[in-house]
């Protein structure tokens, strides 16, 4: 008898709900052994309590340790702090996992198979920011301090490099700007450099390579790249222009990890312009669920929905407008849920 495994859903904003529901379809079809207690963050959180992360929200995530979790609305500029960097925060969920895979082949890149692990809590990301008044302009001046740990570096470090030896990864680099941020972005190299050779030597292979060369080979030739290390503002940057290579942000799914709690997620934005219109592409949500199948070592259910979502994809040609096809949400979970079922 399978052990059922509580973890907490927060549907978020815009096309949250309608790529919950469908991976959810998918999970049940798997017979995945999660038991939800669900809940709101972001806009929806403000609008039924005023807090864009509720305190049940939080006990939620204490109590479970484990959610899953659309996308939720932070606005620009003014109005609240995102959600996402307060769970974080709140969760010390220090290590960001971000695959990019190829699914549907033939694109501008093709046979790519990346993974980007990005330290979360640490950088310019920790939010020390604040104005310097002149001359009756109350922003004249913008200031922000980053900061970087030899703790928090090597923590992060340890989780990718075994993850790389887990995962069968030949080759790491660290990604850095100590060329110029000698001590920001030095510290975190330097601890790379020295824990691999106190602990991982032999292992995978290690290269380093500067932030804005990194940015220019992955466009240039990406398959020179296997698992790519850095900090937290570098991350989140090639993190998204990874998923670039295999066809946006509509195919990356996301991992927090942290020592306490893990939260899986959909990295795109909540598109309330599309919300409500049954076209949204739920693949990105349904690859964080492959993720949080790996995490509580179910790793066969992971494999069965990976395939399926190839299979929907490019045996069934079922993809929706994004991807060049017709179909709206709930025919591509349709035909996702009947490739689970073997159909």
């Amino acid at each position: 008898m399978t052990t059922s495994i509580p973890a907490t859903l927060i549907p978020g904003d815009g096309i949250g709900p309608e790529i919950v529901d469908a991976t959810l379809a998918a999970l049940d079809a798997l017979k995945a052994p999660f038991v939800w207690d669900t809940q709101i963050a972001g806009l929806g959180g403000v609008k039924a309590s005023g807090d864009p992360l509720p305190k049940a929200t939080l006990d939620s995530i204490r109590s479970t340790r484990l959610a899953l979790k659309g996308p939720l609305e932070t606005p620009s500029g003014g109005g609240y702090r995102s959600s996402n960097v307060r769970l974080r925060e709140e969760f010390q969920l220090y290590a960001n996992l971000r695959p990019a895979r190829t699914i549907i082949p033939g694109g501008r890149y093709d046979n790519i198979d990346l993974t980007v692990v990005r330290e979360n809590l640490e950088g310019l990301y920790i939010g020390h920011e604040h104005y310097v008044p002149i001359d009756g302009d109350p922003h004249a001046v913008a200031m922000a301090t980053g900061v970087n740990t030899r703790k928090g570096s090597r923590r992060l470090l340890e989780y990718a490099f075994d993850t790389a030896v887990a995962t069968g990864r030949k080759k790491v680099t660290l990604v850095h700007k100590a060329n110029i941020m000698k001590a920001l972005t030095g510290l975190f190299l330097e601890t790379g450099l020295d824990l691999y050779e106190e602990k991982y030597k032999g292992q995978f292979e290690l290269d380093t390579v500067i932030i804005d060369a990194c940015a220019m080979k992955l466009v240039l030739n990406p398959w020179q790249f296997d698992m790519l290390v850095t900090t937290n503002l570098f991350g989140d940057i090639l993190s998204d222009l990874v998923a670039g290579l295999v066809g946006g942000l509509g195919m990356a799914p996301g991992a927090n990890i942290g020592t306490d709690a893990a939260i899986f997620e959909a990295v795109h934005g909540s598109a309330p312009d599309i919300a409500g219109k049954g076209i949204a592409n739920p693949i990105a949500l349904l690859l964080a669920a492959a993720l949080m199948l790996d995490h509580v070592k179910r790793p066969e259910l992971a494999t069965r929905l990976r395939t399926a979502i190839d299979q929907t994809l490019n045996l069934d040609n079922v993809r929706t407008g994004d991807l060049g096809g017709s179909a709206g949400t709930a025919a591509f979970t349709k035909a996702l849920v009947a490739r689970i079922n073997g159909g």
